[in-house]
């Protein structure tokens, strides 16, 4: 397969089954919190997962290798980004199982099959309108900023999207696990695992990964903290599987 890349852009190697992603030099380039969001997220074979706001289509192009998913639908209201994360997705041969729309995830529900989606996953911007410095980049400032779309409408939608006792995967910033408590419940998914981010032991937490079950019963497991770095600033054992790497390797650029 071939890749359609123009001269604003890169061609990065996942290190995954020769899988590869499309990126702009100078706008938003996937983080950690994809590729650990990527490694937390489950899907059984045959099943359908949603990815809302794909960005670049990085968690979208992951779980294709991750897991035995078998549809995966991207949504990304930007079109500029969508037609990147097309072209990844052609590239890499995944269009039979991998398809990326353009839309509004607030409107998600009017286009997909409502109540029916398996699994839903979500890597939304983290700070709230009005709150810290906008970045001038658009997308930059989507991707990082609730200006189109905030952790209510995100909640909301995998809610109404997802079936009975399907589930949904989130990664986000510690400082907003109550108002992610409060949109679950209010949305009928019930908060089932919570999973901390610290970058070394000792350190507070920078990320958490949270699943929630469309009208699950009450009870979360609180899992043990994912630590990237070790004491000399290398990545632990669990982060180099996350990231697919070899037991000794270089900490990537992107991760530091």
């Amino acid at each position: 397969m071939g890749f359609l890349v123009y001269d604003d852009e890169t061609l990065e190697d996942l290190q995954l089954n020769n899988l590869y992603i499309i990126q702009k030099k100078d706008a938003f380039r996937f983080g950690m919190d994809a590729v650990l969001l990527a490694g937390f997220a489950k899907a059984r074979p045959g099943e359908t997962i949603v990815d809302l706001g794909t960005g670049t289509g990085i968690i979208a192009i992951l779980l294709s290798a991750k897991t035995r998913a078998e549809r995966i639908i991207g949504l990304e209201i930007q079109p500029g980004i969508a037609d990147m994360a097309r072209r990844s997705v052609e590239g890499n041969g995944l269009s039979g199982r991998v398809s990326i729309e353009v839309m509004d995830i607030r409107e998600a529900a009017h286009h997909l099959p409502a109540g029916e989606i398996d699994v839903v996953v979500a890597n939304p911007p983290y700070t709230k309108w009005g709150g810290g410095l906008v970045n001038p980049d658009e997308s930059r400032a989507i991707s990082r900023h609730e200006i189109m779309c905030t952790l209510k409408d995100v909640v909301k939608t995998a809610a109404s999207l997802l079936r009975y006792h399907g589930e949904f995967y989130m990664v986000h910033r510690p400082d907003r696990l109550c108002d992610i408590m409060v949109e679950m419940r209010k949305n009928q998914l019930e908060p089932k695992e919570l999973r901390i981010v610290c970058p070394r032991a000792g350190d507070p937490p920078s990320l958490l990964l949270i699943k929630g079950m469309r009208n699950g019963n009450p009870g979360m497991k609180l899992l043990s903290p994912l630590y990237i770095y070790d004491a000399d600033g290398n990545y632990t054992i669990e982060a180099r599987s996350i990231y697919n790497l070899p037991e000794k390797a270089d900490t990537p650029d992107d991760a530091r």
